[in-house]
């Protein structure tokens, strides 16, 4: 059982650090350009879908695992070690970029990092409203992708297409995400890139870093209820479908 969690767990480690290397080294060698850092976000989580989901179910994202926990697909002790190792897996993917970028960090420092973007801005500066808009853009996107993913592995028969929808998901929510707040959706995937940045000197990410942490997790856990309302609901007419065909066998 044990090793069995530390497979997991290394997983975990794994499935971020290919997520944040791959996915933020795009978005900073194209400076956030949307469709490309959106399809390396997604593309990134339909590869390692069909690897280390296998193992682990490729959460690499707390808010996921949340999301699991609440609904009780995974216990308390796993919980704990998935987060663990989707952080330093992501910390570790952020000090690769900084790495390979170590030549030019004056232009990539920043290492695809989130932050509140000129759209929620009031007249080019950060008021009490951006946050505000910035925590709820995190919160919807979160909960809309996280519910794609609850969605998409309720059914086992259906998990050879999982990892497609997963993607496409993650990718149709940077679409609107990247121009707002650089899109997180992903706690790991914030805390990792904005701690390299900031030993870099760019501190702006590290001071928003409460809202892709506080309001994924609120996104995750808000689609963890929602969907176990409508599984209660679907749960309670499949059992009153049987329930006539239970009397009718009781009487014969």
């Amino acid at each position: 059982m044990h090793m069995s969690l530390f497979k997991k767990g290394i997983a975990e480690f794994v499935g971020t650090l290919v997520l944040v290397f791959i996915s933020c080294g795009v978005a900073t060698l194209t400076g956030g350009s949307i469709v490309p850092t959106a399809l390396a976000f997604g593309l990134s989580i339909v590869a390692m879908a069909y690897t280390i989901g296998k193992v682990s179910g490729c959460h690499i994202n707390p808010a996921v695992s949340l999301a699991m926990l609440i609904n009780k697909k995974m216990t308390l002790v796993e919980f704990f070690v998935y987060i663990g190792a989707q952080i330093v897996g992501a910390i570790a993917g952020a000090a690769l970029l900084q790495l390979v970028f170590m030549n030019h960090l004056d232009v990539y420092g920043g290492l695809g990092t989130d932050a509140i973007q000129q759209s929620l801005m009031v007249n080019g500066n950060i008021e009490w409203s951006s946050y505000l808009l910035a925590f709820i853009v995190e919160l919807v996107l979160t909960f809309i992708f996280v519910l794609v993913v609850l969605g998409a592995t309720e059914k086992s028969e259906e998990s050879n297409i999982a990892g497609i929808v997963i993607g496409l998901g993650l990718t149709f929510v940077h679409l609107i995400g990247i121009p707002l707040t650089g899109t997180s959706v992903n706690p790991a995937r914030s805390i990792g890139p904005a701690l390299l940045a900031l030993a870099n000197g760019v501190t702006e990410p590290a001071k928003e870093l409460w809202i892709f942490i506080l309001a994924p997790l609120a996104g995750g856990a808000l689609a963890a209820f929602f969907w176990k309302f409508l599984m209660g609901k679907k749960a309670e007419k499949a059992a009153a479908k049987e329930a006539p065909k239970a009397d009718d066998k009781a009487a014969k």
